[in-house]
């Protein structure tokens, strides 16, 4: 209806345009004419210069002999039309009640002009459109198609759990009376929760996929305006929309944007968001009932939401949408690679095994990776060293072999590298060595990378602490080899690594006897959230602090003692990366042994190969760490 109206005022408004251009063209005869007085004209008349005339009341348009245009005026009381006839002019005339309306409608038509603009803009301002300047009340979510591109719960995997949980909902709005005849009601709203690249969204978009009702598609930023009020009207339409075509599925994604705790914050709250908030309770579970109308929505911050939310009859359920185990990254991997073709020695499954705490979205961009270096390089279809380089550039950054490094930089380099990777292979707890480089790859100039052996869902004291020892034995490694003034600031990323875990290990884990099982961490760093109120004395804080300081002092104290023990076999890895500039686990080994690396051997005999990084990347340089998602291996207290 909205485009019918926008179309008739494009016309109207075309027309009034061409019927004004009409009358000024009709008239431009008189405004091109030459203006001459009227005695001029009797005698150009007398003395038969005048070819034609026209009289349109007091006004006389004649053209002369010599093909030029002329208008004059004649007095009231001239009879002029005799005297033209006698002297043989051809006379016209034009009636005085066509030219008065044409005067006037041509007076009249910049006013009906103007009119019409203004009614076209009030009409916008007024939620003609929803793009207009006051449409804001408006909502703005879409209604998804799946013409093209259509998802459905075959294109999800990895996440069996969530996947059950939803297809129950799908089943619901298939087949209400299956679970109405016993009692059962359709629930109100399903709350995805997990770590950013799960699979939440496309979850959403499988549902839609499937489910064969009219599906609803906003983001939760989509209704906070500046202006209060506003994004409360959104939801009450949306509802509507929703309302009138029931059954249907609203999906909400980043739902935090909004439904953030009431009151926090500074000044006690945002009353924008807050009255948004509101509105959505009340839709969701108020006076009114939405039979028929079911929210999704995603987070991967449900600790923010207010608890309102959270109770049955808003979100009935709360889905987890984890990271994906050895078995659903298989799956996930099966998933992206149908639609590229596969060399015969692609195994998803040792890809799986190499990539623990790998999200389905890190996965894709694996694939995607492995795809791009297959056809870099002229191949006809990706084969499992594309995946192997793929997984290093996702892991570690890509290379920067044209970065200019002088002899002493690289030695520096060797040594510190080295001796991350002899602590790590000394250390019985600490995840295998999967390799060791000193090639700079993103913001690193070298980095060891360990891997565990399966999915690691917690950590215990004592591998914590040989994680420390790994983690600063590159300081420890230039102490011994450069001494105590040529120290670096190569290790600034190994101990900002340290810091985080000793805190992690003090402040939230009770790890530490002295502080005991209190969780500091919010107090601690100054957040207001569960632990509003909670006060740490000053002699607390010293304490908490002296507890990092000695788990990171006990630890580089082991890592100095590993390689003053074993400083034959670090100084051997050192040269042989110095030689080879990277190398595998099992290579590793063989140098500190003093054998050679038998590069280019086919390693799959080795406990490393097949597996991915947790990550325990220890940079030269610090770069951009990249967490596993597994049991929070790398914390921030």
């Amino acid at each position: 209806m909205g485009n019918l109206r926008n179309i008739a005022f494009w016309v109207v408004l075309f027309v009034l345009i061409l019927t004004l251009f009409n009358l000024f063209s009709g008239g431009g005869s008189t405004l091109q004419s030459q203006s001459t007085p009227y005695s001029d004209f009797v005698q150009l008349v007398e003395e038969d210069k005048v070819s034609s005339a026209v009289i349109d009341g007091e006004t006389i348009r004649y053209r002369g002999k010599d093909g030029r245009d002329y208008v004059t005026i004649k007095p009231e009381d001239a009879e002029v039309t005799q005297v033209l006839i006698d002297n043989g002019v051809a006379v016209n005339a034009e009636s005085q009640e066509q030219s008065g309306f044409q005067s006037f409608i041509l007076s009249l038509l910049p006013f009906l002009l103007l009119i019409g603009v203004w009614i076209y803009f009030m009409n916008r301002m007024q939620g003609g459109g929803k793009g207009g300047a006051m449409g804001f009340g408006k909502s703005k979510a879409k209604m998804l198609t799946e013409k093209h591109g259509r998802v459905t719960f075959d294109d999800v995997a990895g996440i069996d759990e969530a996947k059950e949980e939803l297809e129950e909902i799908v089943e619901f709005l298939r087949n209400p009376q299956k679970f109405s005849r016993l009692g059962g009601k359709i629930p109100k709203g399903a709350l995805l929760v997990g770590p950013p690249g799960t699979g939440k969204t496309l979850l959403a978009r499988a549902i839609a996929g499937e489910a064969g009702v009219p599906f609803f598609t906003i983001s939760g930023s989509d209704f906070v305006e500046m202006f209060v009020g506003v994004g409360a009207s959104r939801v009450r339409d949306m509802f509507e929309q929703a309302k009138k075509n029931a059954p249907c599925i609203v999906f909400i994604d980043e739902i935090d944007a909004v439904g953030r705790h009431r009151g926090a914050g500074y000044g006690g709250g945002n009353d924008e968001r807050e009255q948004t908030l509101n509105q959505l309770l009340v839709e969701m579970d108020g006076f009114e009932a939405n039979e028929g109308v079911i929210i999704i929505a995603a987070t991967n911050r449900k600790d923010v939401l207010d608890p309102a939310l959270l109770r049955p009859g808003r979100f009935d359920r709360q889905v987890t949408v984890p990271n994906p185990d050895i078995k659903g990254r298989e799956k996930i991997l099966n998933v992206h690679a149908r639609k590229i073709p596969l060399g015969p020695d692609a195994d998803m499954r040792i890809i799986a095994r190499g990539t623990p705490g790998f999200s389905g979205a890190d996965l894709a961009n694996l694939v995607n990776e492995a795809a791009l270096m297959a056809a870099r390089v002229g191949r006809r279809f990706v084969t499992m060293e594309d995946f192997e380089n793929a997984k290093d550039k996702v892991m570690m950054g890509a290379e920067r072999r044209s970065m200019v490094l002088t002899d002493d930089q690289k030695e520096k380099t060797a040594y510190h590298e080295a001796g991350h990777a002899v602590v790590g292979l000394s250390l019985p707890q600490c995840d295998p060595v999967y390799k060791a480089t000193i090639i700079p790859r993103g913001g690193a100039l070298g980095m060891v990378v360990s891997l565990p052996e399966i999915d690691r869902l917690n950590w215990h004291k004592s591998e914590c602490e040989e994680k420390l020892a790994m983690t600063m034995a590159g300081k420890a490694a230039e102490i011994i080899k450069y001494g105590e003034s040529n120290v670096s600031n190569g290790p600034a990323g190994d101990i900002q690594q340290a810091s985080a875990l000793a805190r992690a290990m003090v402040l939230r884990w009770g790890m530490s006897e002295k502080v005991g099982n209190i969780d500091y961490s919010e107090a601690h760093e100054g957040y207001s959230g569960n632990t509003a109120g909670l006060s740490v004395s000053a002699h607390t804080k010293e304490m908490i602090e002296d507890e990092v300081k000695r788990f990171i002092q006990d630890a580089y104290d082991r890592a100095f003692e590993i390689l003053t023990e074993k400083k034959e076999e670090w100084e051997r890895l050192a040269q042989g990366l110095l030689e080879y500039e990277t190398l595998t686990g099992e290579e590793i080994r063989r140098v500190m042994k003093g054998e050679p690396p038998q590069l280019g051997e086919d390693e799959d005999d080795t406990p490393d190969q097949g597996n991915a990084p947790s990550v325990t990347a220890i940079p030269k340089t610090k770069p951009k760490a990249k967490p596993s998602g597994d049991m929070e291996p790398e914390p921030t207290a």
